[in-house]
């Protein structure tokens, strides 16, 4: 049976929040492996990503042009509230039917678009800042045919690289990364 976004979305966030509690003032200027994005900026996109997803579900209207200042003051913990916010939105009766956002998609396929950001950019802080990373293989399980499925659409949109070559044995988790564009090996200079 397929597992509920609400679901998904919560093992995903278990993931993905001890790797932005852990991350110190003093790496938000490093790189990351979103080459437009220092770790400020990185979690400035996934909160807003998380913030607009909660808003979608709802079937709501949301505007990405803005780009507001979300690292400010106890940015972590607010973090943890609006991950637990985004779960609780989509684990909402009826949120998984019908279509969600100005591009009219389906409902899931718009779950799943959160769902995948939430799990790359976690393993983009992670590799940026030094943390552990392991995804929910559940959740790599779900994302990773709907992200193929994107990928072109995403590269059309500038929101995703050229695939990234991976052998034989890359992990399902590693492909995943690939298909968007990520080196899975990529690691911060001189690390």
């Amino acid at each position: 049976m397929t597992q509920k976004i609400g679901e998904l979305l919560e093992a995903a966030a278990g993931r993905a929040l001890p790797v932005v509690r852990g991350i110190d003032d003093g790496q938000l200027g490093d790189r990351t492996p979103c080459a437009e994005y220092d770790v400020r900026a990185l979690l400035n996109h996934l909160f807003q990503v998380v913030v607009n997803f909660q808003a979608l579900a709802a079937r709501e209207e949301v505007d990405f042009s803005r780009a507001p200042e979300f690292v400010t003051g106890d940015w972590r913990s607010r973090f943890g509230e609006e991950t637990a916010r985004l779960v609780a939105a989509w684990d909402a009766p009826g949120a998984e039917e019908g279509t969600a956002g100005q591009m009219g998609m389906p409902a899931r396929t718009v779950g799943l678009m959160v769902l995948g950001d939430l799990t790359v950019h976690a393993w983009d802080l992670a590799r940026a800042t030094g943390a552990e990373f392991v995804p929910d293989p559940g959740v790599v399980e779900e994302v990773a045919p709907g992200l193929a499925a994107l990928a072109p659409q995403g590269r059309e949109m500038k929101v995703f690289g050229e695939p990234f070559p991976v052998g034989e044995g890359a992990t399902a988790f590693e492909r995943v990364l690939a298909v968007t564009g990520r080196d899975p090996g990529w690691r911060p200079a001189g690390s």
